[in-house]
């Protein structure tokens, strides 16, 4: 395989210093980015009469995009991931245009391939009570079992991110009643604190044997929790509980969109609460609930009602 040359090594670094200066970029999504952009790069260096350098990325059409796409689905990349890459190409390309003023729009008219998003799976209620009473251990597991609860408690009775709870800091406590999150794209804002929630993080600070400063949820040797325990804390309560493999840590942020919109929450309220940019990706949360208001529809609703007593009356 085409190594990558020293300009485009250089560029991309340049990128990635001026991307990650902007903020609202995880580490994780950093090395995705400049993988992703990498890759294209290599296949352009490949099959392009230009050698490595500014007339290759400026003479880039939509042609050879669509032909590293086409290489890419052979490779076995699904659209879902292809549409990932795609777009960490075109921010590329973006970048490139503002700082080496040429006109990427070849690059930026290339549409995403199409693919059907999954539903989010959230867990039922009694499911989510289970979880955060089981998470981290047996009774009397110390410490840990009150850190895994506090976080637990973050997701669901917050709608948390695992990165988001991870994220806080002895600073932060004792936690407000309305707690201020920095979510993606350092984008900020307000969700409200249960007091269950509070309580299973006041019991976690008073059990953690570390001092009490920096990052509030601590790993077993004293360092910043990391999401993988948080999973793997899941994955174990989740076998003794007998639940699916879709209950995640993440699933409990689900749950707690999904049951508030069941209860009756305004749609535009859970999309501020869960920090989403667009009101179309809180929506999915009603395509989780149609099975709930048919439910709802045929108890309540006159005519469903005849209609059981009576089918002749449809």
């Amino acid at each position: 395989m085409t190594e990558l040359s020293e300009f485009f090594k250089n560029m991309l670094s340049e990128w990635m210093l001026d991307r990650t200066a902007l903020g609202g970029i995880s580490d994780n999504t950093a090395v995705a980015y400049r993988r992703d952009v990498a890759g294209f790069l290599v296949f352009m260096t490949e099959h392009s009469d230009n050698p490595p350098g500014p007339l290759l990325l400026k003479s880039t059409m939509r042609g050879d995009v669509r032909s590293w796409m086409a290489e890419q689905r052979r490779r076995g990349v699904s659209p879902r991931s292809l549409a990932r890459k795609l777009s960490a190409v075109k921010e590329f390309f973006r970048w490139l245009g503002r700082r080496h003023e040429f006109d990427p729009s070849e690059t930026l008219l290339v549409q995403a391939p199409k693919f059907r998003k999954s539903l989010p799976r959230p867990l039922p209620e009694t499911a989510a009570s289970d979880v955060l009473h089981d998470i981290g251990g047996k009774e009397g597991a110390g410490w840990t079992k009150a850190r895994d609860q506090a976080v637990a408690g973050l997701l669901y009775g917050c709608g948390l991110r695992v990165s988001e709870a991870l994220a806080l800091n002895w600073s932060d406590l004792p936690l407000p009643d309305l707690l201020r999150i920095r979510g993606k794209g350092g984008k900020h804002r307000m969700t409200p604190v249960l007091p269950a929630a509070k309580e299973a993080v006041t019991v976690y600070a008073n059990l953690c044997p570390f001092p009490k400063s920096g990052a509030l949820f601590r790993g077993a040797r004293g360092g910043p929790l990391n999401a993988r325990t948080v999973r793997r804390s899941m994955e174990t309560s989740r076998a003794r509980l007998g639940l699916p493999p879709t209950a995640t840590p993440h699933a409990l942020r689900h749950s707690f969109a999904t049951h508030l919109l069941k209860a009756g929450g305004d749609l535009r309220v859970i999309q501020e609460l869960l920090g989403h940019n667009s009101l179309s990706t809180t929506q999915v949360y009603t395509e989780v609930e149609k099975g709930h208001l048919l439910e709802v529809y045929e108890r309540t609703h006159p005519r469903a009602r005849l209609k059981q007593a009576d089918p002749r009356l449809t």
